[in-house]
C-alpha cells in the first residue's frame, strides 16, 4: 500500500503502515501509547506525521555513528587543549 499521498489513516490502514496486529495497535491507543484521534468517541484516525514521528522516536546510533562522533569529540578536545595551554 502507497500511503505517500494518505494524511489521515485508519485503524486498518495504520496496522498496514506499522506492520502491527489490529490488537496491538488498539492497546497501544488504549494506552496512550500511539497518537491517534477520536473525532466521534469511536472510530480512531492516525495522523501519518504523527505515526512517522512516534515510530523514529528514541534513535540509536550505528557503530560508525558512534566511532565517528568518538574521533571528533576526541579532535575536538585535543585543540581545546592545544588552546588552554597556550592562554596559560
Amino acid at each position: 500500500m502507497d500511503f505517500s499521498n494518505t494524511r489521515v489513516l485508519t485503524v486498518e490502514q495504520g496496522c498496514a503502515y506499522l506492520g502491527y496486529a489490529k490488537s496491538y495497535v488498539y492497546k497501544l491507543t488504549s494506552a496512550g501509547i500511539l497518537p491517534h484521534s477520536k473525532p466521534n468517541g469511536k472510530s480512531i484516525f492516525f495522523d501519518r506525521e504523527k505515526f512517522e514521528a512516534w515510530m523514529l522516536r528514541n534513535p540509536r546510533s550505528s557503530f560508525e555513528e558512534k566511532q565517528i562522533q568518538a574521533a571528533n569529540y576526541a579532535t575536538t578536545n585535543a585543540e581545546l587543549k592545544h588552546k588552554r595551554k597556550k592562554i596559560v
